[in-house]
């Protein structure tokens, strides 16, 4: 297929049975995606979704236990459905929400977040700073902000009491977590009231002086006492380094099993993933010292990745150097998109520089979402000490989080109007395709033509390898029983990233089971996907249309991507 028109939305039902079933899936999905907001109302606002900017949740197992109830009544509704009295995006929209159900059940049954202690992107500080940093207050009302910000102190002190409740219950979380969030916590408190970063979205307002007696006589107290409870009640009897995963805790065998099921698909093994990764890493080997020889003259992998390590002439001299760089790249990826993609009537997407007290413990990146009432996507990138950080890296990143990766995908889905809502925002239950799409594109980019040199190149190389060495240490740490320092040495011989993106990443692995096994595994699907495409279509694929049917249906279930992309494939 090349220049025939495609045509994208519901199927209409064809009788009155029919059209009663898609109206209560409607419902179901309306009453579903509301439910998860107020369940989780900081991830509501980072995904873009309006209207819970003023609630904060309860982060009790209580509250988890009273959702997986109503989690429950959904499954029972959805199960008495007749599934084949629908048609189209209906029956698509079927099979996510049943997976979303009981992804978000399993999550809350084996409770790893119930004692994962950290400083890293999941904590719950960071959830909590952020989500408020990052509220457009233009758009949600600064009503709406004061309300959130006076909820936080109830909310540090119910996050500590969970914690407390867990470590009694024999769930013990990592010293190493508990003492990097009392680090962090510091630095925050370290900061004199009147420069408090959760003052920032207000400045300049009239409700400025509210917040700040907010954030001085209830929100700083409230961290002061969540820093003290974690140093003196938990960290002394916190699991050690040599115990990071969760398998040495009790029921996180089970919890990893299943977290590695919602993060990738059902019947993938640990071993399965933890054999992927090593093969994976095999293969890139070659790569590097193909690549190596070509432009270092270079061609043991050992010694490409020390060289590409340790040349200081790769590394960035500025923040301002960063930031022109990827906006560069960016630019670069907009003017390429025609050949590859539809057009499509999205937001733009700009670039900004993560928080100096989040961004010692970040991420290299991240994407957010764009916001209510036009606002842009934002990919944030962390400039902390740029002479730390390597060039040769950061055009892939852009094309991760920007264009053609996140941006293009999330904003894609957002105009994609005919589909219930929760099938237009990212959900963290899905992190395969959305993560899988992330890494793709950092190949796609080099067919693309993208990246500004062979130099650059090795940036997707070493990305590939990080992606690659997570498969292995995240089932090293949580199903073998690495600890923690066994699974730094494995990255750090494997990747070209510093000590302290070494640190930083594993430290995220553990405090997030599962979640980092997702990204390869789905750039494995999506692959796999392109070439019987290639193979079934010959002359006939059209590289555009099929990056639609990866983008233009949403964030998906694997085995749901399977099915449409088989359906494309056979309608061609």
């Amino acid at each position: 297929m090349t220049d025939q028109p495609h045509q994208d939305g519901p199927t209409a039902p064809a009788t009155p049975a029919a059209s009663a079933t898609s109206a209560a899936l409607a419902a179901l999905a309306t009453e579903f995606f509301a439910a998860e907001n107020s369940y989780a109302p900081f991830d509501a606002t980072l995904s873009g979704v309006e209207g819970y900017a003023h609630e904060v949740p309860d982060p009790s197992r209580e509250a988890a236990l009273r959702h997986r109830e109503v989690l429950a009544g959904f499954r029972a509704r959805l199960a008495a459905l007749p599934v084949d009295a629908l048609t189209g995006d209906d029956q698509v929209t079927h099979r996510v929400l049943g997976r979303l159900i009981d992804n978000g059940t399993g999550q809350i049954t084996h409770g790893l977040a119930d004692f994962s202690v950290s400083a890293t992107i999941t904590a719950p500080q960071n959830e909590a700073f952020t989500s408020l940093i990052m509220t457009s207050v233009d758009h949600e009302g600064a009503d709406s902000y004061l309300e959130r910000l006076a909820g936080l102190p109830g909310y540090f002190d119910a996050v500590l009491q969970r914690f407390l409740d867990t470590a009694a219950a024999g769930r013990r979380p990592l010293r190493s977590g508990v003492d990097a969030a009392i680090t962090q916590l510091d630095a925050y408190l370290a900061t004199g009231p009147a420069d408090d970063q959760l003052l920032r979205p207000l400045q300049g307002r009239p409700e400025a002086e509210r917040a700040g007696v907010i954030v001085r006589d209830g929100v700083r107290p409230a961290v002061a006492r969540y820093r003290a409870g974690l140093a003196q009640r938990l960290s002394a009897d916190a699991r050690p380094d040599d115990e990071a995963g969760v398998c040495h805790v009790p029921g996180g065998v089970e919890g990893y099993a299943d977290a590695v099921t919602r993060f990738t698909r059902p019947g993938l093994t640990p071993e399965e993933v933890h054999r992927i990764g090593l093969d994976t890493l095999a293969v890139l080997r070659e790569e590097f010292a193909e690549l190596g020889g070509k432009v270092l003259g270079i061609t043991g992998p050992e010694a490409v990745l020390a060289a590409l390590r340790e040349d200081r002439t790769l590394r960035f001299d500025s923040a301002g150097e960063i930031i022109a760089l990827v906006d560069d790249a960016l630019e670069r990826a907009r003017r390429a998109s025609a050949d590859y993609f539809r057009s499509y009537p999205i937001v733009d997407c700009v670039t900004r520089e993560i928080d100096p007290i989040e961004a010692e413990t970040a991420p290299l990146a991240y994407y957010q979402p764009p916001g209510p009432g036009g606002l842009p996507g934002t990919h944030w990138i962390n400039t902390l000490r740029p002479q730390t950080r390597f060039r040769y890296e950061y055009e892939a990143i852009a094309f991760h989080e920007s264009v053609p990766g996140h941006h293009l995908q999330i904003a894609v889905a957002q105009t994609l109007h005919h589909l219930p809502e929760f099938r237009r925002r990212p959900n963290s239950q899905l992190t395969a395709h959305v993560e899988g799409w992330g890494l793709y594109t950092e190949r796609l980019a080099d067919e693309m033509g993208l990246y500004s040199s062979d130099l650059s190149r090795f940036g997707m190389l070493s990305l590939d390898a990080l992606r690659a060495v997570r498969l292995v240490v995240d089932t090293g740490l949580h199903h073998y029983g690495w600890s923690r320092e066994r699974a730094i040495a494995f990255m750090r011989d494997n990747t070209a990233t510093t000590e302290a993106n070494v640190r930083n990443e594993i430290d995220r692995y553990i405090a997030w089971p599962g979640q980092a096994t997702a990204y390869l595994i789905g750039r494995r699907e999506l692959v796999r996907h392109r070439e019987r495409a290639q193979a079934a279509l010959g002359g006939r694929f059209d590289i555009r249309e099929f990056h639609h049917q990866l983008i233009g249906h949403g964030s998906l279930p694997l085995g749901v991507l399977d099915e449409l992309v088989s359906d494309w494939i056979a309608a061609q």
